[in-house]
């Protein structure tokens, strides 16, 4: 199944996760820490059925208080990209505003991957295709595109159990992502 068609069919919860993971995964252009968005991974984990539980919106305070930064003046597109994402978050975990966060962070995380991507061609302006799997797709953006796969396809099969190894998978991406802004930092410095 198409990343877009498991965005169109995931429930709440699996929205909820699949945006927090691709704000997982650019922390690292927030100068965030490994432990910067767990108030809002404990929210969700917290909650009952398809809702996260009420500290979704206190969490969400928190982040943004911690990975509060300069407004977009002098940073990279990646890293406006990212501030974008954790700016867009909804209030509220429900609704339909959750499924659009959810869209809009897949695609904004995948063009960060392939604006960082040194292997990416040379048009980054050009969407990521999200229908049509992997081939054809620089590295970094294929493993992108393959861990929001694997983060709605866990939270599919098993529901609130599903949140560790999303985290799991969202957390060895952010590992990747921190090592290529590490590298293009030295390269630049």
């Amino acid at each position: 199944m198409s990343l877009v068609e498991l965005i169109a069919q995931a429930d709440t919860r699996g929205l909820a996760a699949s945006g927090l993971a691709c704000l997982d995964r650019c922390v690292p252009l927030l100068d965030g820490d490994d432990a910067s968005l767990r108030p809002l991974w404990t929210a969700l984990s917290d909650g009952t059925g398809d809702e996260a539980g009420g500290d979704w919106a206190h969490g969400l305070a928190r982040v943004r208080d911690k990975l509060a930064g300069p407004d977009a003046t002098g940073e990279d597109e990646a890293a406006v990209l990212a501030r974008r994402m954790l700016a867009a978050t909804p209030q509220e975990c429900s609704g339909p505003a959750m499924r659009t966060w959810a869209d809009g962070c897949s695609v904004a995380s995948l063009r960060v991957h392939r604006l960082l991507d040194p292997a990416a061609d040379a048009v980054p302006e050009a969407g990521v295709p999200r229908e049509d799997g992997t081939e054809g797709l620089s590295p970094l953006v294929a493993a992108e595109l393959r861990r929001q796969v694997a983060v709605l396809e866990l939270l599919a099969a098993h529901g609130p159990a599903g949140l560790r190894p999303a985290l799991e998978v969202s957390t060895e991406g952010r590992r990747v992502l921190r090592a290529v802004v590490s590298r293009r930092a030295r390269g630049r410095g």
